[in-house]
């Protein structure tokens, strides 16, 4: 069975700053028809920064859509046409003030594709330079560095609760065994 949707119509439904919203008509096995909610998102970058030290680089940072503060990777969203390894570069360097010698790709997943597009892009990062941050005039974001072991800890307690930090740590404690 061929799994897949024939788009009949699009309709823009919003565009913003950061995502944009789409209503599709596909037609879906025997002659039948359905919409489909779309969000569309340019993707995304997340970073597992090790120091030297062997300590994970992470951030603390308010989300306004669960209300609360969590903590997550250094991360950022993809510029219009811009290289992934480029922006986990340039996020690392604005969120927690590091440079790395270093940043392989490790995995890139979507986040939900049951209803957006965003890719996004893990990095593992070493080789660490402090610096100063250069935060987005609307971040207020707290630097911490905890061992990778504890990091791991704190995915499996669930107190990370930020999918592309647990999928990025899971993936560096394997990497790194």
């Amino acid at each position: 069975m061929v799994l897949e949707e024939k788009t009949i119509k699009s309709d823009k439904i919003y565009t913003g700053k950061i995502l944009s919203l789409r209503v599709d008509t596909v037609e879906i096995p025997e002659n039948g028809y359905s919409k489909r909610e779309i969000v569309e998102h340019g993707g995304a970058v997340g970073i597992v920064a090790i120091t030297d030290e062997d300590k994970l680089v992470l951030v603390k940072q308010y989300r306004k859509p669960i209300e609360k503060a969590i903590i997550e990777l250094p991360a950022g969203k993809l510029e219009i046409g811009e290289n992934p390894k480029e922006c986990a570069m340039r996020e690392l360097k604005e969120e927690t003030g590091y440079t790395a010698e270093n940043l392989k790709l490790i995995h890139k997943f979507y986040s939900t594709a049951g209803f957006s597009n965003e890719q996004i892009f893990i990095y593992i990062a070493s080789g660490l330079t402090p610096g100063e941050t250069k935060y987005d005039r609307d971040e207020f974001i707290d630097v911490m560095e905890v061992d990778l072991a504890e990091a791991y800890d704190m995915v499996m307690k669930n107190e990370i609760e930020d999918a592309k930090t647990s999928i990025g740590i899971l993936m560096a404690k394997n990497i790194l065994k």
